[in-house]
């Protein structure tokens, strides 16, 4: 026998629940906790008010240590149970005054609270009283509350078991799966109700249903659902009843959160209407935002009620009509004019809502009728008039009303002939003595009619007759009007403006600086006849500045005309004849022309007034030996060494005879040349390339080392040697003399370039890394090191090696090129062609990414793209490179190499 356990009849241990270890779910009743309340809700108004009102002892005021006061440890004497008392008498005596209102209020709030948030025990107290009346069959009918968390639980827990099916209901399966060729009575009777019913005869009643009716009914009740969002004005619907099914497919469906949005901001402006109906932009923001949410009549009953409540606000009339029809938005703007008769705004949307002219001049006139003195009116009646002599009339009358309007009396004018118009514009000067357009328009109808002598008059005259009114217009000010007349096709009235104002408020040391500026201002602005005004203007103040007569040429060369050009380096060599620059320019536009015998007679000229000039002797020699007048370029340079005989004087003539192929001739003024000269690194170049193109290469390597003496700072023979005696097979001699180089030239990057290029056509990998790792910490911002380090790198990193670059030199243009040719490896054309036109924005003199962007072309562009790139760099007239320059600089490419 067991004994009785020892824990029965004892009491449970907290929050245990019967049952939890198999599954059982615990739950609690209203005895348990009391009544039940809906969660989240307030407290009771009348323990709230009553806490507010009774509890003293908030414990805002406790002291954390001290449950009894802050100042409980003081003595309390009889002065304090004095004052105690005193307060107690007057909490009492003011709770009596209070009391019958504060216990009213009170039961109002707690009815008013019963009344919204009922208790769960009234919400269900019908519901209780019913089940005084069920009997015990339906008591006993109630189902059992399964534990459905214990079974799913089990049910996870425990593994699946399977049992055979019998053979019965395996052959019960097969049958229900198969197809019955015979009906039963049940599925007889069925069938024929179904028959009956697409006959419209009821098989029970025999009564016929009548399908037409049904969707006549149909049909009536979306009609009246049309009619309910009728317009609310007229009468008339604002819905297509057709398509009014197919447009609910493009009805937007919004989210929560703007439903959300829209609701919060209707409250918002409810507030504001309601607080303050005179205030207008509450209505017309209540108004678009029903719009917005697609309630497009209640946002014009809205918008109806500001105008009942703001009929003197013309935004609020304006809104309404825009949210209405073109018939019921007149009807508002008529209503709106009998409220607003000197609304301009109003009157111009009511003629914008007519459709034919005679309607639309009919609303101005009466709108002119209450606003005489309106310009916009009166310019939008002018311009509804197709007769010119019409708008003449409609003009006098105008500027009778509105004397002050500079438009209406231009536009007058230009309706008028000659003399009437130039009376119309004397009227206006007296109206408006302040106005400098009503001058420049006077000087504009003089260049017009052919009186251009009178142009400058009437612009000087304005300067001074508008200065003396007090109008000190700026000098800018007058420059943008000459702008202005220059793009209306007024240049003498532009020429005229210069002329009388470039002076303004300019100190005497800085004109010619500030004239530049104005002018190339003027360039930029593509004004290029103010421009024009503003160079022939300076160079009347300052005739002897070449830099003016190079600037105002340029100007020519790039928008005149060859003639224009021609008669200004004419001048400009009166005026200087020392400056050899302009001398220059004129032979070369000559020569380019094909106009050999003009170019010389320039220069001879040129010769007169510059008889040891450099420049003039070499330009020249280029004349002549482009013509193939080679006897006459031997000539000149004879001439050019004994009369001047610089070191590039010199260095022509060797080039001359070495493109003529006079080798012994070339060898004798090599010599003679670097004796006069042992410190001229092109000299010595042109010795050692002739030595090596010679196939002597040890002479040519003696030739560069003793250059290198003479010129170690010349980067070039450095690099020159190295590549000879790495030809030579003297490969640690070349790194030995690149060394030195870089040691000599420090932060040089070709020399980096030329010794990692070294390491790789040597297979030294490696090494050709660590150079170039050597060569980015002393040369950074090097882009030839750059695409050196990027090539040095497989495929897959080259892309992460390029963005390295572009941090450290995002404006080379040789790193651009190289990620433009990497895009080109990728077969991403547009990219590739992008960053080559970046490459030639940056850095136009660059001539290899010109070869670059040609070849990409030729691959992956059309003729017309190929011609392109070939016109840029014709204008550019790139001159740097390091394959640009060893292409260039080849003898054999020299044009009339014999």
């Amino acid at each position: 026998m067991f004994g009785v356990k020892d824990f029965m009849g004892k009491p449970a241990p907290p929050n245990y629940v019967a049952g939890l270890g198999r599954g059982a779910t615990g739950f609690t009743t209203r005895s348990d906790i009391g009544p039940a309340r809906e969660s989240g809700l307030e407290a009771d108004p009348a323990q709230t008010a009553g806490k507010e009102e009774g509890d003293d002892d908030d414990e805002r005021f406790q002291d954390p240590d001290n449950e009894v006061g802050l100042f409980s440890t003081a003595p309390y004497e009889e002065d304090d149970e004095e004052a105690d008392r005193v307060w107690d008498m007057i909490d009492a005596k003011m709770d009596e005054r209070r009391k019958a209102r504060r216990e009213a209020r009170e039961r109002e709030e707690l009815a008013r609270y019963r009344m919204e948030r009922p208790k769960i025990s009234q919400q269900f107290a019908d519901l209780k009283r019913q089940l005084a009346t069920i009997d015990e069959s339906e008591w006993a009918a109630i189902p059992e509350v399964g534990d459905l968390v214990g079974k799913n639980r089990r049910k996870n827990k425990m593994p699946e078991r399977f049992t055979p099916m019998p053979d019965t209901m395996i052959a019960s399966a097969r049958e229900k799966s198969q197809y019955e060729t015979s009906l039963d009575a049940t599925e007889q009777k069925i069938g024929g109700i179904l028959s009956s019913a697409v006959k419209g005869i009821d098989a029970d009643d025999g009564m016929m249903t009548n399908f037409r009716e049904i969707g006549q009914a149909r049909d009536k009740v979306l009609g009246l659902k049309l009619d309910q969002v009728s317009d609310s004005v007229s009468g008339s619907t604002t819905i297509d009843p057709k398509g009014y099914l197919t447009d609910l497919n493009s009805v937007v469906v919004k989210s929560d959160a703007e439903i959300g949005d829209i609701k919060k901001a209707r409250l918002l402006l409810n507030s504001v209407i309601t607080t303050n109906p005179k205030h207008a932009p509450g209505w017309i923001a209540a108004a678009r935002l029903e719009e917005v949410a697609g309630r497009a009549v209640h946002a014009r009953n809205i918008i109806a009620k500001g105008c009942e409540q703001c009929p003197k606000n013309e935004d609020v009339w304006l809104e309404a009509a825009r949210l209405n029809n073109v018939d019921n938005a007149k009807i508002i703007l008529g209503d709106a004019v009998r409220h607003l008769p000197q609304s301009v705004k109003i009157w111009l949307k009511a003629v914008s809502l007519e459709t034919e002219n005679k309607a639309k001049k009919k609303v101005l006139r009466r709108a002119l009728e209450f606003i005489p003195n309106s310009v916009k009116l009166w310019r939008a009646a002018v311009n509804l008039e197709e007769n010119p002599e019409d708008a003449k009339v409609l003009l006098s009358r105008a500027v009778e009303l509105v004397p002050l309007s500079v438009d209406l009396w231009l536009a007058l004018a230009r309706l008028e002939t000659y003399e009437n118009a130039q009376k119309v514009l004397n009227k206006a000067r007296v109206a408006i003595p302040t106005s400098h357009e009503i001058w420049i328009a006077a000087a504009r109808l003089q260049e017009e009619h052919g009186k251009s002598d009178m142009v400058d008059r009437v612009i000087t005259f304005a300067a001074k007759a508008l200065a003396q009114s007090g109008v000190l217009l700026e000098r800018e000010q007058w420059i943008s009007e000459a702008e202005k007349c220059e793009k209306n096709g007024s240049v003498l009235t532009c020429q005229a403006i210069i002329r009388a104002t470039i002076g303004m408020g300019v100190e005497e040391e800085d004109r010619q600086s500030t004239w530049m500026e104005d002018a190339e201002r003027c360039v930029a602005h593509n004004s290029i006849q103010t421009a024009r005004a503003i160079y022939a203007h300076a160079l009347k103040v300052f005739p002897g500045k070449p830099s003016i007569w190079q600037q105002a040429a340029y100007l020519e060369k790039s928008h005149g005309t060859p003639e224009s050009l021609e008669e200004l380096l004419q001048r400009s060599v009166k005026y200087c004849p020392q400056a050899e620059v302009l001398w220059l320019m004129g032979a070369k536009e000559k020569w380019m022309t094909g106009d050999v015998e003009s170019a010389r007679a320039i220069l001879e000229e040129a010769f007169r007034a510059n008889p040891n000039s450099e420049q003039i002797w070499l330009a020249a020699v280029k004349v002549e030996s482009e013509s193939e007048e080679y006897d006459r370029a031997r000539k000149l340079l004879e001439l050019a060494r004994k009369e001047s005989g610089t070191e590039r004087v010199w260095m022509k003539s060797v080039m001359l005879e070495r493109q003529m192929k006079d080798y012994d001739q070339c060898n004798n003024l090599l010599n003679e040349a670097l004796a006069k000269f042992p410190t001229f690194d092109k000299l010595w170049m042109i010795k050692g390339q002739l030595e090596d193109t010679q196939g002597n290469m040890p002479k040519a390597r003696e030739t560069y080392n003793q250059a290198v003496k003479n010129c170690p700072k010349s980067v070039i023979l450095w690099i020159l040697l190295a590549l000879l005696e790495e030809r030579l097979g003297m490969i640690t001699k070349a790194r030995a003399s690149l060394e030195k180089a870089r040691f000599l030239n420090p932060k040089n990057p070709n020399l980096w370039v030329h010794a990692i290029r070294i390491e790789k056509r040597n297979n030294n990998v490696n090494v050709a890394k660590s150079l170039a790792a050597k060569a980015l910490q002393e040369c950074p911002t090097s882009g030839l090191i750059w695409t050196e380090a990027i090539y040095m790198e497989a495929r897959p990193q080259r892309k992460a090696r390029s963005v390295d670059a572009l941090k450290k030199c995002e404006h080379d243009p040789i790193i651009v090129t190289t990620v433009a040719r990497l895009f080109w490896t990728d077969r991403k054309i547009e990219k590739a062609r992008n960053w080559f036109q970046k490459a030639i924005q940056i850095d136009p003199d660059q001539g290899d990414s010109y070869a670059w962007w040609y070849k990409f072309e030729l691959q992956h562009g059309t003729k017309e793209q190929q011609d392109a790139v070939i016109r840029r760099c014709v204008i550019s007239e790139p001159r740097h490179g390091e394959c640009w320059q060893s292409v260039s600089k080849d003898i054999s490419n020299i044009v009339g190499t014999c």
